[in-house]
């Protein structure tokens, strides 16, 4: 037996039966979780997800209750939120307007998150030393990811542009959801057996909120992406998410395009360097080139060149004019000493005592042959001998006579 069909009712009209049902309902209610995806609009009110192991329910603060709560909530927070339940109809969603909230702590995976951090920090899995270089010219790529997701799209639009001959190989695996930490793991292993040896490998995935993300946290991600032998970028989620993925790596790339970009180098900024260089390399070389030249042409203008024998005349001409200039200054010398002896000699000549011999007068000399110039030097019968111009006379002193002043 056929039945008339109920009257249909407009999807406004369901909304509405759903708003009163629930409002109704839930008038006020205090709501436990943790705090998930906050975020911070210029318009001042606050966005975030209240979760727990297994649900979760957006929230929302307005400006006007933000403004004045005492204590900033944070991200990973376990709270309390007092509220109301809303149905947004237009999107056909339900969220918690919350009016107060207490802080309680750290939630389950903030506090299992920095307890880890803690631990593989502590073994050094973190520390600078560990880190590899990357490569800045790669020829071989691996991308650890989704095959399907949105960020292997965006990192391959951003290799192409910066550079477009590198070769990339996307090694599959799930990035989310149960056994994604041990599909990552595996996938990262897979990596360094891949022949020829990658350059550098690049492991990533899209935002999310810190459970979509989780598996990057999971120890046996950590652990792979500190010991692979293959340089790596972590580049997880969004600017604000931080993995334990990312403190391993050897780069932390803010985005997957910003893992394009710290893998591979700019294309543009390669060939204008290059372009650069060889500008400077050619004028570097027309400058030696015209220098050479110029210096060849100055050598060839040179009269040595031209003329050779007029230097060697030149030579001897200098010789002779040399060799005269030595003579006449050898022979004024000469002629200088000469006349300096001539008049040494006069002068010697007008103070010897020969001279005065000459003109009669004699010296009397001792038996020491001592001048005498005192009568108290000898005694009678002493011998002395008297000098005239002409010889020596021998004398015995027989009497001395002492004359008074």
């Amino acid at each position: 037996m056929n039945t008339a069909p109920a009257k249909p009712v407009s999807v406004s009209e369901l909304t509405g039966h759903i708003k009163a049902i629930l409002e109704g309902t839930f008038p006020s209610i205090c709501v436990e979780g943790e705090i998930s995806d906050l975020t911070r609009p210029r318009s001042g009110h606050l966005y975030f997800t209240l979760k727990d192991e297994h649900a979760q329910i957006r929230g929302v603060i307005w400006r006007s209750t933000a403004a004045r709560m005492k204590t900033q909530i944070k991200e990973g927070q376990s709270v309390l939120c007092f509220g109301d339940v809303e149905v947004y109809g237009a999107r056909g969603t339900y969220s918690l307007v919350v009016r107060k909230v207490q802080t309680q702590g750290l939630g389950p995976l903030q506090q299992a998150f920095l307890e880890l951090k803690q631990k593989l920090n502590a073994e050094g899995l973190f520390a600078a030393e560990r880190k590899q270089p990357i490569p800045r010219f790669p020829k071989r790529l691996g991308v650890v990811t989704s095959p399907s997701g949105a960020a292997i799209r965006d990192f391959l639009k951003a290799a192409a542009q910066r550079w477009p001959g590198v070769e990339i190989l996307i090694i599959p695996t799930l990035v989310q959801g149960q056994g994604a930490a041990e599909s990552i793991a595996q996938a990262i292993q897979s990596a360094q057996r891949i022949t020829p040896k990658l350059d550098t490998l690049v492991v990533t995935r899209g935002g999310g909120s810190l459970e979509d993300l989780w598996c990057f946290n999971e120890e046996q991600v950590v652990r792979a992406v500190a010991h692979c032998d293959i340089p790596t970028i972590s580049a997880v989620g969004h600017e604000v998410d931080i993995t334990l993925c990312d403190l391993a790596a050897d780069v932390r790339a803010l985005t997957p395009t910003d893992g394009a970009t710290c893998a591979l180098p700019d294309r543009n900024m390669v060939v204008n360097t290059l372009s650069d260089l060889q500008a400077r390399l050619h004028r570097s070389a027309r400058n030696g080139i015209t220098s050479r030249k110029n210096r060849l042409h100055a050598i060839q203008t040179r009269s040595i060149l031209k003329r050779p024998h007029e230097l060697v005349q030149r030579r001897f001409r200098q010789l002779d004019e040399l060799d005269a200039r030595a003579r006449k200054a050898m022979f004024a010398r000469v002629a200088l000493n000469k006349a300096k002896i001539g008049k040494a000699a006069a002068t010697l000549s007008a103070l010897s005592p020969l001279n005065v011999l000459a003109r009669g007068y004699s010296v009397t000399l001792d038996a020491d042959d001592q001048t005498i110039q005192d009568p108290n030097q000898v005694k009678v019968g002493d011998n002395i001998r008297s000098r005239v111009e002409g010889g020596d006379i021998e004398s015995i002193v027989k009497s001395i006579h002492v004359h008074d002043d």
